[in-house]
């Protein structure tokens, strides 16, 4: 099946008795009961496939896990109670038997910067940072520093930076390094990074997947080596997703394919408008031709599949200027999130980015007058329109 199909239907119809739900339902239980003690035991030991606790597993979990999989093509998917708790996750099973170091994008999400320099840092764990873009110097920074784990993002947070996945994959594996990718911005629509060479796909689901912003969630996709490591870990340490959460999450990825495809088409359009405005001193989009990137994008992107966030910098503005312009949209939401089928509209230096220092921030490239904009399934002329009487 095309990824299209296996969207609408992976996961769904197990038989449970002698009838067929034609959706997963919510599986509201914690333990699960079996005729036999004997087969208890084989599904505690995880030779036989079923559910035994909670914590463990959850068929309406297992459910959104078999489909998140299927759509990534990976090896075994967990999913987890949030983004984070699934990069935390992912970045511990990457070092279990690893070298206790981490090679990280210099332009990654705040919050995972603050994960690897604040929480996992006083653990033990050294990490360094390099332009992922820059091949040579990752070469060289793998072949001095012999890190265990590579953290990436398929396009980066929030000057939407692509990197060739890879070719970074094969500098990882020359020394015996995971290469974990956070694939949230780009979605399995646009990118597989097991395919390519990744050890670990990591989403927020909260975000594309879900669609809808009323389910927050997580998921690791690992290749063959990492998937057991996942999961034991798991069921020890819990960052659990709930059934009602997954059954959400499902229920949303079943439009993943419809919604992408407008998302992306729309944010082409506002991107070229946006340039267009005298009010506008830079605009950041992976359809762009002349990105930085523009040939790792067409290599690695499907066909006018571009992705469908956009940053772009105020003219000669300041926090109180964009608080102004952001504050006159009337449709666009102004949230901190992305991936609804709204357009939202968040400020990298209040949210995103906003427990680095001012300083971090503008060697970053991130800007005071730099605003993100999720570009949502609306019809674009009105989403253009809000944002030209935002401007007047």
């Amino acid at each position: 099946m095309k990824f299209e199909s296996k969207a609408v239907h992976a996961g769904d119809r197990k038989k449970p008795g002698q009838f067929t739900p034609v959706v997963t339902p919510i599986y509201a239980a914690v333990s699960y009961a079996y005729d036999k003690m004997e087969q208890l035991d084989r599904v505690f030991a995880e030779e036989e496939p079923g559910p035994s606790y909670g914590r463990h597993d959850n068929p309406t979990t297992s459910g959104l896990e078999e489909l998140i999989n299927t759509l990534e093509n990976g090896h075994g998917t967990v999913a987890c109670s949030s983004g984070m708790a699934a990069l935390h996750l992912a970045i511990t099973a990457a070092l279990l038997d690893r070298r206790k170091t981490v090679l990280a994008a210099s332009a990654i999400y705040g919050a995972t910067m603050n994960l690897l320099t604040k929480i996992m840092e006083p653990m033990g764990v050294e990490t360094s940072f390099v332009d992922m873009c820059d091949l040579a110097a990752v070469e060289k920074a793998v072949a001095s520093q012999r890190p265990g784990c590579l953290v990436m993002e398929t396009i980066s947070n929030p000057l939407l930076r692509v990197a060739e996945i890879d070719e970074l994959a094969r500098i990882a594996k020359s020394r015996g390094a995971a290469l974990l990718v956070d694939n949230t911005f780009a979605s399995p629509m646009l990118v597989r990074p097991i395919e390519l060479g990744a050890s670990f796909s990591v989403h927020s689901t909260t975000k594309y997947l879900s669609g809808h912003g009323d389910a927050l969630g997580g998921a690791i996709v690992s290749d063959v080596e990492h998937a057991p490591i996942v999961r034991t870990l798991s069921r020890t340490m819990g960052p659990i997703l709930g059934p009602f959460e997954s059954y959400l999450t499902m229920r949303g990825i079943k439009t993943l394919a419809l919604r992408m495809e407008r998302q992306c088409a729309n944010s082409v359009l506002v991107a070229e408008w946006l340039a267009a405005q005298t009010g506008v001193a830079h605009v950041y989009a992976t359809s762009d031709p002349k990105h930085p990137d523009a040939a790792t994008i067409g290599r690695l992107f499907p066909e006018n599949l571009l992705g469908a966030i956009i940053s772009f910098e105020l003219k000669d503005a300041g926090r109180d200027e964009v608080f102004a312009f952001m504050d006159k949209l009337k449709m666009i939401v102004r949230v901190t999130s992305l991936g609804d089928v709204h357009t939202m509209a968040l400020y990298p230096a209040m949210s995103s980015h906003r427990d680095l220092a001012p300083k971090q921030r503008q060697r970053l490239g991130i800007g005071d007058n730099l605003i993100r904009l999720s570009v949502g399934i609306e019809a674009v002329d009105d989403i253009i329109a809000d944002l030209a009487q935002a401007f007047e």
